[in-house]
């Protein structure tokens, strides 16, 4: 009976020590992105599908970390993703969410050593966070619908936003895993 409840306890601890590995982090989703000047192509679908990553997260216990880059109009955090209490909400001043911040320094001290990305703009904050993040030594997996992005200009050349996205989250594959929320909620019950 002793090895049961040894054995019992043991799996007890590893259990809650993998459910504290992973966060998601949850950048930008911002009221600016959804209307105005700098609304973008589709952030609404973008918004659904990161609510509904964002519940699994909380419905599973698991990390959770909204990124907020500071601004004067339009700041707020978009009403799809509100953080909750005890959620933490970095605010940054950069396009990279670890530069200036203590988003690294309060993973690790949560132990994450894996890291599940959304948010906006794709080829902006969300890929610098990402490429910043596996730099660090962080396992990335970014859901590709839970982001979205902008048309661009370069060179005469409009860049239709699907393509930027598309272009983004090709060079992001060499990162890290770059997936649909259907397929990552697959993965899950694995």
């Amino acid at each position: 009976m002793r090895t049961f409840f040894l054995f019992l306890f043991i799996s007890l601890i590893a259990f809650t020590s993998n459910a504290q590995k992973r966060a998601l982090l949850v950048i930008d989703v911002q009221n600016f992105y959804f209307s105005g000047p700098n609304a973008l192509v589709n952030p609404d679908s973008a918004a659904q599908t990161a609510a509904i990553l964002l519940k699994h997260f909380r419905e599973n216990g698991e990390l959770v970390v909204h990124v907020k880059h500071e601004a004067k109009v339009g700041e707020d955090i978009h009403s799809s993703v509100i953080p909750k209490e005890g959620e933490m909400v970095i605010k940054k001043m950069k396009v990279n969410s670890f530069s200036g911040t203590d988003l690294d320094q309060y993973l690790r001290k949560n132990g994450i050593t894996e890291l599940v990305v959304c948010g906006m703009m794709t080829h902006m904050c969300v890929e610098a966070a990402f490429r910043a993040a596996t730099d660090l030594g962080y396992k990335c997996t970014l859901v590709a619908d839970a982001c979205a992005t902008r048309d661009l200009m370069f060179g005469g050349v409009a860049i239709p936003a699907k393509m930027v996205h598309h272009s983004t989250l090709a060079s992001l594959t060499y990162y890290g895993k770059v997936l649909t929320l259907d397929e990552f909620l697959k993965q899950q019950k694995k």
